[in-house]
């Protein structure tokens, strides 16, 4: 009988604390709001994604990677003019995400980079993608797929924008 109680109390601690410590476990600061992609044309080898990042905590982060099997390999990148010339670079050591504050990836900015598409992107369709964070660890989010010409995501997204002062977009060179 005391055994019987004994267990019956360790089962209703496992099911009164363990559903409350499971939520802490997994919850997280970081929240990936409107991710999205434009659809490629055949035979097109790279695609991005875009998305706001927003930290609700105290502490500064850093996007350091991301992942899915659409691309055989995936970056983060940055795209800035520098004398009159838009350029296009990987972001060594990750994107920080300033504490209390977020980071938005658009067109012409902060993208991840789809390197390697095993199929194109087709508007409509939609894909699953990892980011790994170096404090929040891995946040898993589906993408949708807009049109090709897509410039925003139901018009809460900024698009690419005059960048240079020329008027006009410059050249685009990718290191």
């Amino acid at each position: 009988m005391r055994t019987f109680s004994k267990l019956a109390f360790a089962a209703f601690l496992v099911g009164f604390a363990g559903p409350a410590l499971a939520q802490t476990a997994s919850s997280t600061s970081i929240t990936i709001e409107q991710p999205w992609s434009r659809a490629t044309p055949n035979g097109a080898k790279t695609g991005a994604v875009y998305m706001t990042i927003d930290n609700k905590s105290g502490t500064a982060d850093k996007l350091t990677g991301a992942s899915s099997d659409v691309a055989d390999k995936l970056q983060i990148h940055e795209m800035k003019v520098e004398n009159g010339v838009m350029q296009m670079r990987e972001i060594s050591g990750g994107l920080p995400i300033p504490a209390h504050g977020s980071v938005m990836l658009k067109p012409g900015s902060y993208h991840v980079m789809l390197i390697g598409l095993n199929k194109p992107l087709t508007a409509g369709e939609s894909f699953p993608l990892k980011l790994t964070f170096a404090k929040a660890g891995t946040i898993s989010v589906t993408v949708p797929v807009q049109t090709m010409g897509a410039t925003q995501d139901k018009g809460n997204m900024g698009g690419m924008g005059n960048s240079n002062s020329s008027g006009g977009m410059g050249h685009m060179e990718m290191k």
